[in-house]
């Protein structure tokens, strides 16, 4: 059973817990995350999650959903270099929203009201003011719920609102890894050890003399369980077989 904030409340700006309707796929969060974006005028909305911590700090931040459109490579850049590293070391202590302000003097993300509950990213980075919500749910599926806007004004009961949303839309994309990962094809020992490895930082030609293959083999193994992960490279594969508990 999952829940999602519900703000039927006898007191203005809690939450409560109800039911949450099954969803079948990344597409059934998409209008959430836009009615979300709607509530507080914001332009874009970005989910991203954490992976583990075998992988270079800028790499472990990896984009599940967003609506930039086709500047998605140069906006998630250029948010991952100008934000990144400080969002990863904040969750890890803190689960206090982050805001920050844009380049120009215009371009702001303010909260009169709750300044005391959240914290300011160094501002004047990117082009665009923001928000991010952090959610951590444990070993797994950490992230961060980002809208950004020219301008943004967030009253208190709207932060507790948007971060309780959050933890469900984590929640939801948690569970579908947790529905997919067992109908995926299982790795072989050799795919798993290939990987490891390469999660170690080992390069194809060291992953192959320490375990006895060619470069040719390796690349292989590598590549059938980069296919196995539903991944788009060997990057994106590493971090799947940490989050699945194949490598750590």
């Amino acid at each position: 059973m999952r829940y999602q904030p519900d703000r039927t409340t006898d007191t203005p700006g809690q939450t409560k817990l109800t039911r949450s309707h099954r969803i079948s796929g990344r597409s059934d969060l998409f209008p959430k995350l836009v009615s979300m974006q709607k509530l507080i005028d914001a332009q874009n909305f970005v989910v991203y999650r954490i992976n583990g911590s075998g992988l270079p700090s800028k790499q472990r931040l990896v984009c599940e959903l967003e609506n930039w459109g086709s500047a998605n490579p140069v906006m998630n850049k250029a948010f991952i270099e100008a934000y990144g590293e400080a969002m990863i070391e904040h969750i890890e202590k803190s689960l206090l929203p982050l805001m920050w302000n844009g380049r120009d003097s215009d371009s702001t993300a303010e909260t009169p009201d709750f300044a005391a509950f959240t914290q300011r990213l160094k501002p004047h980075l990117l082009p665009f003011a923001g928000v991010a919500f952090p959610v951590r749910l444990g070993s797994v599926g950490n992230g961060y719920i980002v809208f950004t806007a020219k301008f943004m004004d967030l009253a208190s009961d709207m932060i507790v609102e948007l971060h309780g949303r959050s933890c469900q839309i984590m929640m939801e994309l948690l569970s579908l890894d947790e529905r997919r990962s067992p109908a995926a094809e299982a790795l072989s020992e050799r795919e798993i050890a290939c990987l490891q490895l390469a999660g170690d930082g080992r390069i194809s030609e060291e992953i192959a003399e320490k375990l006895g293959l060619s470069v040719h083999t390796v690349n292989a193994y590598l590549g059938s369980a980069t296919i196995k992960l539903d991944s788009v490279n060997r990057i994106q594969a590493i971090a799947k077989a940490i989050r699945f508990g194949y490598i750590s």
